[in-house]
């Protein structure tokens, strides 16, 4: 019996030092997430009806440590069906955010009964720091029975602040005193604080089996924007001279136009893939007619690999991942440049902040070795590698340095229905960058 009760005991100990971690947070570029890994991907309906139960067989997620405090004698189902919604407290702490508190909230489904169908997801999340932040964000993914059509859409409305290194990849430039400045080879930090508002909605029709097809808008609003350690614009930064050469306002900017995409999916599941490939080719067009500040063409590749190397785990997973953006004409707002953690869930670059480094050419790639650790595949750990680069618009091209970073971390299994986890990453990088990285799901 006081075997029991101490066992018990630490269960309990265990699920309040999680909950009292689970946030996208732990890094800024969790802070700024928006979509939360809810890109287009799979999760057959005919595969989950087939499958459920034996896929669950042996597994166990956060649910079930609850059940298990709960009713302790009490034999686990594993036909029960599992709930395709994930709700949890959403608190971090870090000097970048100070202290957050707030809510969160997953949820996945499959429409209608039609074989083939994809899973449909959606997410939302309320939070608050002692640095002033707030942040409130509502995302949906949707794919109607059989898969004619997909809506993918987000609302975010947030008072944030974003880090600024500069541009360019950490080389210093030969010119004048401000091309020293913009390039920032030391990587001297600066903040800038802001109101956010993004309003995105794009819509899918399925030409072939995995190809879709698309067309939508987007809307990205930044206002009171400042540099509070500068409010009178009396020293030179990276941001006021990108503003100067490129004719955009210190204080405020629209950045809004027309979206066009090519998907193609066949990952198994989109939170975890064991198995597939994703790959999305896309150009936004920002157009003054729709409120842009100014005009711009912006190209932009996501792919993704995954390899299970064991039928009989097939957690054990090799990803691969490489994320591209270039501006090809016009002018982007410098908070909108592609570079560090931009990518659609903002979760590129572990070890660094976001937007550590940025360039009108950013490219991206990461490796990365997933493994179950305990039997039961309640705990499960990763290590990973990336590399990126970026051009500096005064002198240094794209490619020519390569930032490495790398870590490893440990991956809380919080639902088996839906793959969701809990991801605790520690990532380090150069000019001493390192840091602790939480979120949900796996970064890509």
């Amino acid at each position: 019996m006081q075997k029991q009760f101490i066992h018990n005991k630490l269960q309990y100990i265990v699920l309040i030092v999680l909950l009292c971690f689970i946030a996208p947070a732990g890094a800024l570029a969790q802070v700024q997430a928006t979509t939360d890994s809810l890109k287009t991907d799979s999760l057959r309906a005919d595969s989950i009806a087939k499958t459920q139960a034996k896929s669950y067989a042996g597994q166990y997620d956060i649910g079930d440590l609850i059940q298990t405090l709960i009713h302790p004698s009490k034999k686990p189902d594993s036909l029960k069906k599992k709930s395709g919604i994930t709700l949890m407290p959403n608190v971090a702490s870090n000097p970048s955010i100070g202290f957050q508190i707030g809510v969160k909230a997953v949820a996945g489904k499959v429409l209608g009964s039609e074989p083939g169908t994809l899973m449909s997801v959606a997410a939302t999340s309320a939070s608050i720091t002692t640095k002033g932040i707030i942040y409130f964000y509502l995302s949906h993914n949707v794919f109607t029975p059989g898969n004619h059509w997909n809506l993918q859409g987000s609302l975010v409305a947030a008072k944030t602040l974003t880090p600024d290194f500069g541009m360019g990849i950490g080389r210093g430039a030969t010119g004048n005193n401000d091309d020293m400045i913009l390039t920032n080879p030391d990587r001297k930090g600066y903040v800038l604080h802001s109101m956010y508002y993004n309003l995105r909605e794009k819509v899918y029709k399925q030409v072939t089996e995995n190809l879709f097809l698309g067309a939508g808008l987007s809307f990205d609003i930044r206002r009171s924007i400042e540099d509070r350690n500068n409010p009178a614009n009396e020293t030179r930064t990276p941001y006021y001279i990108y503003n100067e050469r490129n004719g955009f306002n210190n204080g405020n900017y629209s950045s809004n136009g027309l979206l066009f995409n090519a998907q193609y999916t066949t990952r198994d599941n989109q939170n975890r893939a064991y198995n597939g490939i994703y790959a999305d080719a896309g150009i936004r067009v920002n157009q003054t007619w729709m409120g842009s500040t100014k005009s711009a063409t912006q190209l932009t590749t996501d792919f993704r690999k995954y390899w299970s190397l064991s039928k009989r785990n097939p957690e054990h997973v090799i990803a691969f991942w490489n994320w591209t953006s270039f501006v090809m004409g016009g002018a982007l707002p410098y908070l909108e440049l592609p570079g560090t953690g931009r990518d659609p869930s903002f979760r590129s670059g572990r070890g660094y902040t976001v937007t550590y480094f940025k360039g009108t050419q950013y490219v991206y790639s990461e490796m990365e070795y997933r493994f179950p650790i305990t039997h039961n595949k309640f705990i499960s750990g990763v290590t990973f590698f990336n590399i990126q680069t970026a051009n500096d618009d005064v002198g240094t091209k794209i490619g020519q340095v390569w930032q490495p970073g790398g870590g490893a971390g440990l991956r809380v299994l919080f639902n088996k229905a839906t793959r969701t986890n809990l991801c605790i990453d520690y990532a380090f990088g150069k000019y001493g960058a390192k840091g602790l990285f939480l979120g949900l799901n796996e970064a890509f």
